[in-house]
């Protein structure tokens, strides 16, 4: 099957991690993918990540950009039978309007909403898609307000795959080669968290602090956004046990990261609308337990994540992970099973099943 696919690529957004971890999985089952994703200099995300495979076209701007650019020749000319556009309210609008009649003449064409909810602009619903996808029931309620029903479908958000076999958690001898090959101490319990949402991390350092008197704790932190930085920073002089490396870490030195890591802590609130955990769904086939606050951006993932509502909640949390009780047991268990449904490879071929339909 020939797919064109347009949207972020190799960057750290939630939209540009659904894109690649289908998008590659597509190639691997022997599809062809053209995709065609932001300038360098003007795209979605905070960082650009990886380096882009031959079938990548850089050829746009942001919708927001202060001077918006759309080159429309590598969309135009390539070949493909299904267009797929990802979180395009991100892509200018109007400028794919405008050849869209032209997409449509040769292609079925599927949209992939990441928007929390309805937005209020006209030129985002000027499209008229041949499926619409979301991730659950919960963007599903709000779409069929402004869509019809029969072009919805629900295909859930992939998470990476389980990358250390049959085995339910990392290794001591992976964690201590990661840990040495990272320059982190070897006897310490890590919790790491990474990315802009590293922020909220902070806000918790009280309770996780006070757990150094029976634990040897180390905070790693891995990131580039200022109000993290900020954050930690505020902390750092005052306690040995944090370390803060500056960089956008892509997925590979992600996965060093956790393999070297005991916990991976993810503290963000909930916020209004529809909304998914990219970090976890990104991190779950690390095979390390995953600390989450019990927000609307982990209501997905069931057991398969730890989640925490209060202070002492987190800490039993932290123990259970510190001390790989029953409950870590468990949680781990429905990690795998949940990443082994849900994964890339899994959900891609949700999409060629619906794709199939289309073409049909």
């Amino acid at each position: 099957m020939k797919i064109g696919m347009i949207g972020a690529w190799n960057s750290d957004s939630g939209a540009s991690i659904h894109a690649e971890l289908v998008g590659r999985s597509w190639v691997e089952l022997g599809h062809r993918l053209s995709v065609f994703s932001f300038y360098k200099t003007s795209f979605h995300g905070t960082a650009i990540v990886g380096k882009d495979e031959d079938y990548v076209a850089r050829c746009f701007t942001t919708s927001n950009a202060k001077t918006v650019s759309f080159d429309a020749r590598p969309i135009l000319s390539a070949d493909y039978e299904i267009f797929v556009a990802q979180d395009h309210g991100m892509i200018p609008n109007d400028p794919l309007g405008k050849i869209f009649h032209w997409i449509k003449n040769k292609a079925r064409t599927v949209c992939v909403i990441h928007d929390g909810g309805l937005k209020d602009d006209p030129a985002f619903y000027q499209f008229d898609w041949d499926a619409i996808v979301c991730f659950d029931k919960r963007y599903e309620d709000f779409l069929k307000l402004a869509y019809p029903k029969d072009r919805i479908f629900l295909i859930p958000y992939p998470c990476h795959k389980w990358v250390i076999g049959n085995e339910l958690s990392v290794t001591r001898s992976l964690m201590q080669t990661s840990r040495k090959k990272l320059n982190l101490p070897l006897d310490k319990k890590i919790i790491f968290l990474f990315g802009p949402a590293s922020y909220y991390g902070a806000e918790v350092f009280p309770t996780i602090d006070a757990l150094g008197e029976k634990y040897p704790i180390y905070i790693l932190i891995v990131t580039d956004d200022k109000n993290s930085l900020n954050a930690w920073n505020k902390i750092k002089p005052k306690n040995g046990k944090i370390e803060i490396r500056r960089g956008h870490p892509y997925i590979e030195e992600i996965y060093t990261y956790l393999y070297a890591s005991d916990i991976a802590l993810y503290n963000k609130p909930s916020k209004g609308g529809a909304v998914v955990s990219s970090m976890a769904y990104q991190c779950l086939g690390a095979g390390r337990p995953i600390v989450a606050l019990d927000s609307n951006f982990v209501a997905n993932f069931g057991d398969a994540v730890m989640k925490y509502k209060n202070k002492q909640e987190l800490r039993r949390n932290i123990i259970s992970v510190f001390e790989k009780d029953e409950r870590f047991v468990y949680t781990m268990k429905k990690a795998k099973e949940f990443a082994d449904k849900n994964n890339g490879m899994e959900v891609a071929k949700k999409f060629i099943a619906l794709f199939e339909s289309l073409l049909s």
